[in-house]
């Protein structure tokens, strides 16, 4: 192993033939509606330069991001790559004194509430257009999204609307990887009673658990985000993703302690007996968060190692007592995200979720593209 992957610590493999197919089979659950693909976050850690012009080969042609800044980047990603045509919403909606800014990179601000709306449509008069937009309505996140007052107030007056180009109606699920909570039926009605006192426009309530959920939540555009990754969209079943990402990191050193020998910062991994440890080259720098000290585990072959003592900046330290000495030595590479150890299994022993373990992963991997454009 030569070059940069010859001084890599840690290697982060990212498969971009999987993703597509995973958009293609969320594409697939979807009888009656478009299938768009959300990479907010730099697609969700993996790399929106990458990423998003994998999605609109595989067929997406509406895009979702968070920020402003990010649909600037992903409008020149998809001019570079050859789609103009792919629509970009901008889900945290106009800030003021931004207007501008959108409207040069063709982007669609989701207007939030009625401000967001008196804002878009005073930019459209001043210059003498009507600019597209979406509306968000909230329908028990609270998070965005025009409350019921205001949802109230714009059926009463539905001429606020006349002054933009209504492209689409969304609404986000708090509880869709959770198939069976009461509230999912709950926002599905109240979406579309909301659908009712508006004009008739295009409507999108499923993210990627509530494409799960049934063509009832499909409307007429679903919004994956992380199940195009891999994530698992519907936890407590086998996950119908393809895993996209593996994460190797190298072995620094291999040494045998002995019996009450305290291991990594505060000794809070203590040997019963003598104890082989491995340091291994990835910490929470990089993203393997620190609440993993003394609960994650590593994959060395076919088995599972424990994580030993407190997770540092740079390295992770593993008891790998119970595996042949010839297992591991200095130089190899272990997985922390792979085939027997998926990130979802890292977010479990983390206790934390799938998005987090992805949009952590630090900048010090050496990254390496495989399938698609790579």
């Amino acid at each position: 192993m030569t070059g940069l992957a010859g001084r890599a610590g840690a290697i982060l493999t990212i498969d971009l033939d999987a993703a597509a197919r995973n958009y293609r089979q969320l594409r697939a659950r979807l009888t009656n509606a478009e299938c768009a693909a959300v990479v907010k976050a730099d697609a969700y850690g993996l790399g929106m330069d990458r990423l998003a012009p994998v999605f609109a080969r595989a067929g997406a042609e509406s895009f979702f991001v968070a920020t402003i800044d990010e649909g600037i980047r992903l409008r020149a990603i998809l001019d570079d790559s050859g789609h103009p045509e792919c629509t970009i919403y901008v889900l945290n909606g106009p800030l003021p004194g931004t207007e501008g800014d959108l409207i040069a990179a063709r982007l669609i601000p989701s207007l939030n509430s009625l401000g967001d709306l008196d804002l878009w449509t005073a930019a459209g008069r001043q210059r003498g257009v009507r600019l597209p937009a979406a509306l968000q309505v909230d329908t028990g996140m609270s998070r965005l999204g025009l409350p019921d007052d205001e949802l109230e107030t714009l059926a009463e007056s539905p001429k606020r609307l006349e002054g933009i180009q209504l492209q689409l109606v969304l609404s986000h699920l708090a509880c869709a990887d959770m198939a069976d909570d009461a509230g999912n039926p709950a926002q599905r009605d109240r979406f579309r009673a909301a659908l009712d006192s508006l004009p008739k426009a295009p409507a999108s309530l499923a993210n990627s658990s509530g494409i799960f959920l049934g063509e009832d939540y499909h409307f007429d555009l679903a919004r994956p985000g992380v199940a195009l990754f891999g994530v698992n969209p519907t936890p407590g079943h086998d996950n119908p993703m393809e895993r996209v990402v593996t994460l190797q990191a190298r072995v620094l050193q291999v040494r045998q302690i002995d019996a009450h020998r305290g291991v990594g910062y505060g000794a809070t991994f203590r040997a019963a007996g003598p104890t082989r440890i491995a340091t291994i080259a990835a910490g929470y720098a990089d993203g393997y968060l620190r609440h993993l000290s003394n609960r994650g585990q590593v994959a060395i072959g076919e088995r599972l190692a424990p994580v030993a003592g407190r997770v540092s900046m740079d390295s992770i330290t593993v008891d790998v007592t119970a595996l042949p000495h010839d297992a591991v030595k200095p130089g190899d590479f272990v997985e922390l995200i792979g085939d027997s150890h998926d990130q979802d299994a890292l977010a479990e022993e983390a206790g934390t979720i799938g998005y987090e373990i992805l949009t952590a992963l630090g900048a010090r991997y050496q990254r390496v593209y495989r399938g698609g454009d790579a």
